[in-house]
């Protein structure tokens, strides 16, 4: 297949570019910039320049491509409204190209607000109020005739150059001087390897979208106890816990994420791609030298 991915130079989009061409698949990558275009080059796949505001250039990659993985998304928290807005039109305007064809179109999304509390499943639909709407405008272009599907990632989706979450936490506690948790810190966040992510999104596409959810989850629920223990350990840091009221001292505005207990399955995803995890495991992977390298 010739597959149009958008994000092709992020950490995990790169991930997918690399387990695609190794499936003897075909890649153009969208790149914004020179630097862009020369990374995506490095992966093995040819450039499609444009970006998410240029909605021509978006239809153009998925005009020539037999199906399509959308990875990118601006990560600034301050502006997330605004990004999860250009979020939703880049998909609307891969999604009209593709209308009405065969060709697969695979959206990313996340688990960590379906189901806080319990184990979330790839039946669990996601709000359709919450600011990033992924999910909500895949649903609506199945409606329309296109051949949509959604790859759920956990919130750590972990690996050498991981620059999400867990290097967070290990900021803070190298600021705070402790590495921290609330509570009894038996809240839990799912986790995946970015190369075990990689291959949901190809399966995905090579299935063809038979199901509209898929989840990218290699662990149903790491404890952030344990998490805070080895960012302790590592850098040779107090581990301590706060209480509800201490969380927002110590994480700022990270506190909400740090509280969140939010444990999900794959089970069904494994069952219908043939998909098993074969990388390390979070704490494994995080008990690593080049997390904690300043």
């Amino acid at each position: 297949m010739r597959v149009f991915v958008t994000g092709a130079t992020g950490f995990v989009g790169s991930a997918v570019v690399r387990d695609l061409i190794a499936a003897g698949h075909s890649v153009t990558g969208l790149a914004r910039t020179d630097e862009g275009a020369a990374a995506v080059t490095a992966l093995g796949a040819e450039v499609h320049r444009g970006s998410l505001e240029d909605h021509t250039s978006l239809r153009g990659g998925a005009a020539a491509s037999d199906g399509v993985l959308h990875l990118a998304f601006n990560h600034d928290f301050s502006k997330f409204a605004d990004n999860c807005e250009l979020d939703r039109r880049a998909i609307l305007a891969l999604g009209e190209e593709l209308k009405g064809s065969e060709r697969p179109l695979i959206v990313t999304s996340g688990v960590a607000l379906l189901a806080p509390g319990r184990l979330a499943t790839e039946d669990d639909a996601a709000a359709r109020h919450f600011p990033r709407v992924s999910e909500a405008t895949a649903e609506d272009l199945r409606e329309r005739g296109v051949r949509a599907g959604i790859v759920r990632l956990p919130p750590t989706t972990h690996g050498e150059g991981d620059h999400g979450f867990v290097p967070r936490l290990i900021a803070i506690a190298r600021e705070k001087g402790a590495a921290a948790y609330i509570g009894d810190g038996m809240n839990r966040w799912p986790a995946a390897h970015r190369v075990d992510a990689a291959r949901v999104y190809r399966l995905a596409l090579e299935h063809g979208t038979s199901a509209r959810r898929y989840h990218a989850i290699a662990e149903d629920g790491v404890p952030f106890k344990v998490i805070a223990e080895v960012i302790g350990k590592r850098l040779g840091v107090p581990v301590v816990s706060k209480s509800a009221d201490e969380a927002e001292q110590h994480f700022g505005w990270f506190a909400r994420f740090a509280a969140i207990d939010v444990p999900a399955s794959s089970a069904k995803t494994r069952a219908l791609l043939g998909w098993a995890p074969q990388e390390k495991g979070l704490i494994e992977d995080l008990d690593q030298p080049y997390y904690f390298q300043a």
